[in-house]
């Protein structure tokens, strides 16, 4: 979360998975991917406390890169910085709501998809989509 935090701007402290409701009020959300924007992932039993990583580039409608850190494990050691990390959207509805993301170990998406809370912008919460 530091990282995404020092990148973004986005001044928000905590877990990775408080970080959609604290910016709630505070900062615009929505389900769009956009420069600069955190994307912001809700926990889960394998990734109890979320996590959080900033859109660098837009491929297409259903891929970007993100910028974010401690996700793959690299010479057998998390706390990496891994930045161009190509991200999938893969929800029914094409509303990334769920992701499928780079893993450095299999030089590829992997297996597991992961759940999005959605994209918190550096506006005003009133800008709010």
């Amino acid at each position: 979360a530091p990282f995404a935090r020092d990148i973004s701007g986005i001044e928000i402290f905590g877990n990775a998975g408080t970080w959609w409701a604290q910016a709630a009020g505070k900062y615009a959300r929505g389900n769009e991917p956009k420069v600069g924007a955190v994307m912001a992932f809700k926990p889960t039993r394998s990734m109890p406390v979320g996590h959080v990583g900033m859109v660098s580039k837009i491929v297409s409608d259903r891929e970007v890169l993100i910028d974010h850190a401690n996700w793959s494990t690299i010479n057998g050691r998390r706390g990496h910085i891994e930045r161009g990390a190509r991200v999938i959207d893969v929800s029914a509805a094409g509303d990334w709501s769920e992701v499928r993301v780079w893993y450095a170990p299999v030089k590829g998406l992997g297996t597991s998809s992961y759940p999005l809370f959605g994209f918190i912008y550096n506006e005003a919460a009133d800008a709010e989509a």
